[in-house]
């Protein structure tokens, strides 16, 4: 058989994907599956938005735009990202892509050469596509862990002992995913007090949860002093707006602009003229409906925290965003004799009719950190109080008795 690349042998995935393929087969089988585990806000696209792409392919704007995208969405999306971050943002800092999610392969590929040893700092738990880049793309991917003492913010200290002279990028992720942890003002300030002696890394901020805070304020370390200039900020539409299937993310930076849309220009050509048309009116309209989602959001997340803190050997921290909830199953896996997540979460899928993802979904195990799941709380309330109680109930039946 002919031979694949390493480069694709080593490719790695997102296991929401997987899992929800799995979800979705059971399903056609007759069973009764209720799922957290793809984050994907359930509210319909603001009707606005909606009406703008109609009004787009009725004008027939069908065809290609600029690699950078249409100006009127870069002008759109630099407003919109300076004034959540405090910045004043120039349009031609700002490249539209067909989601935020390809910015993550293009800044990799913008600062570090394959196989000359560049190292990238990245999040562990944290999006399984950043460690996958940095292999595709032939950098080195350094581990970098989020602790449930801190409330998973990075320990400075530990930044600082991971920086050497091959470092070429951090990524930061505020609010994260899988944790829904956020990084204060304090811990940024911490951060870029470290990265101030390692003027040659860049920093990826992937900040495509900066609208949906419910605890403290938001902050970017763009909006830090001597941090804005090697800083790529990615936000998007697609979870402020859920616009997910529309694919529309932003990056800015002035400097890396022009590599990102030679990028896009080797790649999609161009995010869809009909979403960018849906994108611009989500900027530039109404934001009720945006508002309003967070709201609910803000709701389904203080329900799923305590009815997970109700399941016996849970303990689940309170997210300060985004839509997960991170909690720590260390003693429900003893409790039902699961040797790790990864069990408990095949178990509760099978057994219990509830999709989950485990920790090794984001990253390597974390020594002393326990076991962990990731449920997405972008799905009705209804399903969370119907899941969590699949899940105690499983629990309390599943439970083998204490050893005496």
């Amino acid at each position: 058989m002919t031979a694949l690349s390493r480069r694709a042998e080593r490719l790695g995935t997102e296991n929401a994907f997987v899992v929800l393929a799995e979800v979705n087969r059971l399903q056609r089988e007759g069973r009764d599956v209720i799922s957290f585990c793809i984050g994907q806000p359930d509210f319909l696209t603001p009707a606005h938005v909606q009406q703008a792409a109609i009004e787009a392919i009725r004008a027939g704007k069908h065809g290609y735009t600029p690699s950078a995208g249409i100006d009127e969405v870069r002008a759109a999306a630099a407003a919109a990202m300076g004034r959540a971050r405090g910045l004043e943002i120039a349009p031609e800092e700002v490249v539209v892509g067909a989601g935020a999610k390809p910015f993550i392969g293009y800044t990799i590929a913008a600062v570090t050469d394959p196989g000359a040893g560049d190292e990238v700092i990245f999040p562990v738990p944290g999006f399984p596509i950043y460690e996958s880049q940095i292999v595709a793309q032939g950098a080195v991917p350094v581990p970098l862990p989020l602790r449930e003492a801190r409330r998973f913010a990075f320990d400075p200290d530990e930044l600082a002992t991971r920086i050497g002279p091959r470092t070429r990028l951090l990524i930061l992720n505020s609010p994260h995913n899988p944790t829904g942890g956020l990084l204060s003002r304090a811990d940024l300030q911490a951060i870029a007090a470290v990265l101030e002696r390692h003027p040659q890394v860049w920093v990826y901020a992937d900040e495509i949860y900066s609208r949906l805070v419910y605890d403290g304020e938001f902050v970017s370390l763009a909006s830090l002093p001597g941090m804005r200039e090697r800083t790529i900020i990615s936000d998007g539409a697609s979870k402020t707006y859920a616009m997910t299937g529309w694919r529309i993310g932003f990056a800015a930076n002035r400097a890396l602009a022009p590599v990102f849309t030679r990028w896009i220009t080797n790649t999609e050509s161009c995010a869809s003229q009909i979403s960018q048309w849906a994108a611009l009116a989500a900027l530039t309209g109404p934001q009720d409906d945006a508002e309003a989602m967070r709201r609910r959001f803000h709701a389904r997340r203080d329900l799923i925290v305590r009815l997970l803190n109700e399941v016996p050997g849970f303990h689940c921290e309170t997210p300060g965003g985004a839509f997960y909830a991170w909690p720590n199953v260390t003693e429900a896996c003893a409790r039902i004799g699961a040797a790790d997540s990864e069990e408990l979460r095949k178990r509760l899928l099978y057994e219990a009719g509830v999709a989950v993802l485990a920790d090794i979904h984001f990253g390597p195990p974390i020594p002393g950190e326990g076991q962990h799941i990731r449920l997405s709380y972008a799905t009705s309330e209804a399903a969370i109080e119907s899941g969590v109680a699949r899940i105690a109930d499983y629990i309390r039946r599943a439970s083998r008795p204490p050893r005496r």
